[in-house]
């Protein structure tokens, strides 16, 4: 079974390496790792080339933002499973993928997520969050949850039947695509309780208030195109959700 994993670029040289690497050290070898670059004027390009006997596909040229970019990876997938790795954000350990490819054949379904953690950009041990997931119930979407999106791998035939990112959705494209294919055509899915991301802290849909709303009226119409009940109060609910994956030691 191979696993195809994306990662967009875009003067991404800060850490890309890392993610590379994770990649890379992975124990499971059936792996086609898709770079999308989106003509970088630093040295990602540097890096790419660096280490392009590991890499299996790569290109660098303009796309309309990140989620088109991400469509661009999927359209050159070859691999029978799809997931998406942040040029920011690294694979766990060495056994994530042998972890996601046993549990795909172990459980039968057409997706899994698992747990995140949102970490220092620095100190990659000092923890800010932890997105602990659950055992997948489809009404849990009535309450405003969602998987963590860099931890969701889909098998290609579904990209294939209900399509990628819609990037006029902006920051809430991954929401939307997993609503799509969770809720409104009830694919199936199973919760792998394991640390798969750790995931470097930023993200500009929650950097001020301002941002936020934007992003919860963008859930909101997400909700509403998928048939999610009540979605104004949803669209609320999300955000509230996450609340307790703020970690403290």
């Amino acid at each position: 079974m191979k696993v195809t994993i994306i990662t967009v670029t875009y003067n991404s040289e800060k850490y890309l390496e890392d993610c590379i690497l994770s990649v890379m050290q992975q124990r499971y070898r059936d792996i086609e790792h898709i770079i999308v670059d989106a003509q970088s004027s630093d040295s990602t390009l540097q890096i790419i080339h660096k280490y392009e006997g590991h890499i299996s596909k790569w290109i660098s040229e303009k796309d309309n933002g990140m989620y088109d970019a991400i469509n661009k990876g999927m359209n050159m997938a070859t691999g029978d499973i799809i997931g998406i790795l942040n040029s920011d954000d690294m694979l766990e350990n060495t056994d994530v993928v042998d972890s996601i490819v046993a549990a795909f054949a172990s459980q039968n379904v057409d997706s899994l997520y698992g747990d995140l953690e949102y970490v220092d950009p620095i100190d990659l041990h000092k923890i800010y969050r932890i997105w602990k997931g659950k055992p997948y119930k489809r009404s849990l979407f009535n309450s405003g949850w969602m998987p963590a999106h860099p931890t969701f791998y889909f098998k290609k035939s579904i990209f294939e039947k209900y399509g990628g990112y819609e990037t006029h959705f902006f920051s809430a494209a991954d929401y939307e695509l997993m609503s799509r294919y969770l809720f409104k055509h009830r694919i199936s899915s199973y919760y792998l309780p394991k640390l798969l991301v750790k995931m470097r802290r930023g993200g500009q849909s929650n950097s001020n208030l301002k941002m936020r709303l934007r992003a919860n009226r963008r859930d909101f119409l997400a909700m509403k195109k998928n048939n999610i009940p009540f979605p104004f109060v949803v669209s609320i609910l999300k955000p509230l959700s996450k609340l307790h994956q703020y970690y403290k030691k």
